[in-house]
């Protein structure tokens, strides 16, 4: 791969892995080559589908618990950064949540559970929202009890994250609920929620038994 691809920059460095910007030497294109310890699983599923709202992954090799994929690099603006100036209106926080759910839709489809959905991880390119980074996701095992690996970002992960029962799609949705209340109101819900309907539908997305939020992104896009 060294003698086909040139380094751009390093995006991210962790103990779990790295993120860098390569560059194609014959045609220039620009591919982000992720590195990491961990299962590749839900990467390797991801060959097989194409979705606007989530990176095309390219190729996927292992060796032992290491790994190294090649995935499309989306360029647009990071939702983290625009947040840092401006909020969303609720048309526009609609909008690119039913994106997001489109995304979650192919991963709950093939068994998989992001658990990682944060402004950070939602790039928007032109007027699509694409949902990155994989490297928490797993596939949902129902003989287990709950997660063998606590990931996710403090503030957006679910109370099942921590241990407490297994993480499922319902996870992604309680993410997804934290998500609309911050694009409307810089907080999280729990220090000022949303006004009106939205408002309700962040309080059901966000509820501690997972039982009691929408049963899948399909009736949240109903309800957005």
């Amino acid at each position: 791969m060294q003698e086909t691809f040139v380094p751009v920059r390093l995006l991210k460095q962790s103990t779990r892995g790295s993120v860098r910007l390569i560059r194609h030497k014959a045609t220039g294109k620009q591919v982000i080559c992720r590195q990491f310890t961990g299962n590749p699983e839900v990467y390797e599923k991801l060959l097989d589908y194409t979705c606007p709202n989530l990176p095309m992954v390219y190729e996927v090799a292992s060796r032992g618990t290491e790994n190294l994929v090649l995935e499309e690099y989306i360029e647009g603006d990071n939702l983290g950064s625009l947040l840092q100036e401006a909020l969303f209106s609720p048309e526009e926080t609609r909008k690119i949540v039913s994106q997001l759910c489109k995304a979650l839709w192919v991963l709950h489809t093939i068994g998989a559970v992001h658990r990682d959905v944060k402004p950070e991880n939602v790039v928007l390119r032109g007027s699509e929202a694409v949902l990155i980074d994989f490297d928490a996701a797993r596939l949902h095992k129902p003989e287990h009890d709950n997660d063998t690996q606590i990931l996710g970002t403090t503030g957006f992960a679910a109370p099942e994250q921590y241990g407490l029962s297994q993480s499922d799609i319902r996870t992604d949705i309680y993410s997804l609920g934290i998500l609309i209340n911050v694009m409307l109101t810089g907080r999280h819900p729990s220090r000022k929620l949303a006004e009106g309907r939205l408002g309700r539908v962040v309080e059901r997305c966000t509820h501690v038994n997972p039982q009691r939020r929408y049963k899948n992104v399909l009736r949240l896009m109903e309800a957005l």
